[in-house]
């Protein structure tokens, strides 16, 4: 047999080593090639065993990242699903029952399938690094372990860590994974041969979960530990949306990580999720993610020194983020006491962030208070996010130009002014760019990076180099009013009020939305933003695009109740969360979630009609990880098509002549 992706070399010693790298791709999966090379592989070994088996990457950057997700894309039943599914089953199978010590070389990620792969072999060796690189993230894909992982995990670590990792689907350490039993030995990059070799050698007993985790799958145990495990479940994610989370914790109960029962149920459970129309928009989202990771050119210029101009909350968090990120930073503003609540909340981030104090130490060192400003004259990238004043901010750019070094990239992180408008006056108009984060910074993904017509695109591959080297999205958008994400949201949150001065109960508006699949409901959504940015973006858009401000929001300003920052808005907050009133439980108005949703569809055809972004994937990419519309529907565009275009168009129909002209559906949904 001819090997694409593997290599077999057997040494003096009678070990075999078997090396994967899998050809025409930059990190290995397990697809259904390397599957069936692999048990070509293992076949002979099981009537002639050697005296060891090791399996190790020709990758530099990790063991396996897991199943091959593009063959996914070619699955179109359930059948067809369980035919795959269990050939990865039955070679590791075939691995874990060769006669013969059998050892796993963790090089950097063993993720989903490639963590399988790896507790299929008797012991786990891992190169020793500080970085999270076990896991079994399925659940994020909506679907769970297939490889035998929802058996072999809970044998190996035991029910609540194996469920840890797969209701979560989060990455652990190695140093984690050893306390765990998932791996046996962390040895440094020179001494990985030996120590496969003494593993082979000694061949401790294998490693299984604790007594006291073993008892917990005794199956008098099991219901009330199910019972436990749902709860925690259902206040994260609700099983019509997401139905993986409780898929893993039924296949536990049922047949309590049996290798006789298990593995079979395992791949009936998988090969329906995977044909459910969550998981396949949850991999269409990973290719998204990919999408937006893709964009740009290689950049020409590499970004060492970031110069921040503007302390507050937006300004102060993008500096914390690119020390974090590695880079040096400088922080502007008029007086240092506008800076110094800025570095403290960069000191909670960093302590939050890393461990290692000598670590967090350097961190620290690398953003720097610059009341004077001097640091744009070092500067690669500067970025101004002082507050939203055209004139304000035209005088700032005329001071750093004379000071910015030739070649420096200037980029901005307005939220609502055109570029064009910010721009004159500049010596280098098109090679100014928007640079548009979200609040929180440290937890939301994307960056609009915003263009005008003639904004060069060398200026443009510098930011988008930058944004994904500090480890976020970024979304290419035109100039225009509110760019994706603030336009999409604006008619979502502007219904959200005009339900409220209808007299839906504010509970019952979040309760839809939430019904739906957003993260959280419109109205605790102003709360957070804060009422007096929720008013000046209302009031930015509704000039650009003839809409209605409301009323409401600048009464609130007034008043002082700007939402969780004041302790008070539409809700009262308590140590960062919602207090809201019991909800009443009632079925309520029907058109409730309509109302909210099918406006967002609306403005995101409209921005898809005005070319602010490329293709409807980039659309539906940055609205979902700009404003976290429900990821399991795909997008706002998908949304629509998978829902039924005529549907929504006649929806939004009936609403234009109940409620109005604001919903009268846009043009642009005739070139869907």
């Amino acid at each position: 047999m001819t090997l694409k992706h593997w290599t077999s070399e057997t040494g003096d010693d009678g070990i075999v080593w078997l090396r994967i790298d899998k050809a025409d791709g930059g990190a290995n999966v397990l697809s259904g090639e390397v599957l069936t090379e692999l048990h070509e592989l293992i076949r002979p070994l099981a009537t002639q065993p050697p005296k060891g088996v090791v399996i190790h990457s020709g990758k530099s950057n990790g063991f396996v990242m897991g199943a091959d997700i593009n063959e996914f894309t070619t699955i179109e039943n359930p059948e067809q699903a369980y035919r795959l599914i269990r050939l990865g089953q039955q070679v590791l199978d075939q691995l874990e029952a060769l006669p013969c010590p059998t050892v796993a070389v963790i090089n950097g990620f063993a993720l989903g399938g490639g963590l399988e792969l790896a507790m299929a072999c008797d012991y786990r060796l891992a190169l020793e690094t500080e970085k999270r690189i076990l896991g079994l993230p399925e659940v994020q894909l909506g679907i769970h372990p297939g490889f035998g992982g929802t058996v072999r995990a809970v044998q190996i670590a035991g029910v609540r860590p194996a469920m840890q990792l797969m209701l979560t689907g989060k990455p652990i350490t190695v140093g984690k994974g050893r306390k765990l039993g998932l791996v046996d030995k962390i040895t440094d990059a020179d001494g990985w041969r030996d120590a496969a070799r003494k593993l082979i050698a000694a061949r401790p007993p294998k490693r299984k979960a604790p007594f006291a985790e073993r008892v917990l799958s005794w199956s008098p145990l099991r219901p009330f530990i199910r019972n436990v495990l749902i709860k925690q479940v259902a206040g994260k994610a609700r099983k019509e949306h997401y139905p993986a989370p409780y898929a893993i914790i039924e296949l536990w109960y049922r047949h309590g990580a049996s290798s006789q029962t298990g593995y079979e149920a395992e791949a009936r459970s998988i090969a329906e999720l995977m044909c459910t129309s969550t998981s396949r928009n949850l991999v269409r989202v990973f290719f998204l993610q990919n999408k937006l990771k893709g964009q740009g050119g290689k950049p020409a210029k590499k970004i060492s020194h970031v110069h921040v101009v503007g302390a507050g909350v937006m300004g102060g968090d993008i500096a914390a983020w690119c020390a974090l990120r590695g880079h040096t930073v400088t922080l502007q503003d008029r007086e240092q006491q506008y800076i110094d609540p800025a570095i403290e909340r960069a000191a909670k981030l960093f302590e939050k962030r890393i461990r290692n104090e000598s670590e967090r130490a350097a961190v620290t060192e690398r953003l720097q208070s610059d009341v004077g400003g001097a640091g744009a004259a070092r500067a690669d990238l500067v970025i101004e996010a002082i507050f939203e004043n055209l004139e304000a901010k035209q005088a700032l750019y005329k001071a750093l130009q004379e000071k910015m070094p030739d070649g420096a990239l200037l980029a901005t992180n307005t939220s609502s002014i055109r570029l064009e408008d910010l721009r004159e006056g500049l010596d280098a108009p098109h090679r100014f760019i928007g640079l548009h984060f979200f609040n929180p910074v440290a937890q939301l993904p994307l960056v609009e990076v915003i263009r005008c017509e003639d904004t060069e695109q060398e200026a443009l591959d510098i930011g988008f180099g930058f944004v994904k080297g500090i480890g976020k999205l970024p979304l290419e958008c035109m100039s225009s009013p509110g760019f994706v994400v603030n336009r999409i949201l604006a008619p979502y949150m502007a219904e959200a009020m005009a339900l409220a001065e209808s007299g839906v109960p504010l509970v019952e508006i979040d309760r839809a939305a939430e019904a739906f699949g957003m993260p959280m409901g419109p109205v605790e959504l102003v709360d957070s933003v804060g009422i007096d940015v929720a008013l000046h973006v209302s009031k930015v858009l509704g000039a650009a695009m003839n809409r209605p401000v409301p009323q409401k929001l600048a009464d609130m300003v007034e008043a002082g109740q700007l939402g969780r920052k004041s302790g008070q808005g539409f809700y009262r907050w308590e140590g960062g969360k919602a207090v809201k009133p019991a909800d009443s439980g009632s079925a309520g108005n029907e058109d409730i979630q309509d109302r909210l949703i099918l406006p967002m569809v609306n403005e995101a055809v409209a921005c898809l009609h005005d070319g602010v972004v490329a293709s409807d994937d980039l659309l539906d990419a940055g609205v979902i990880f700009g404003t976290g519309f429900a990821p399991f529907r795909g997008g706002p565009i998908n949304y629509a098509r998978e829902r039924g275009l005529d549907d929504v168009l006649a929806r939004l129909n009936d609403f234009t002549q109940r409620y109005g002209e604001r919903f009268t559906p846009h043009e642009g949904f005739s070139q869907l």
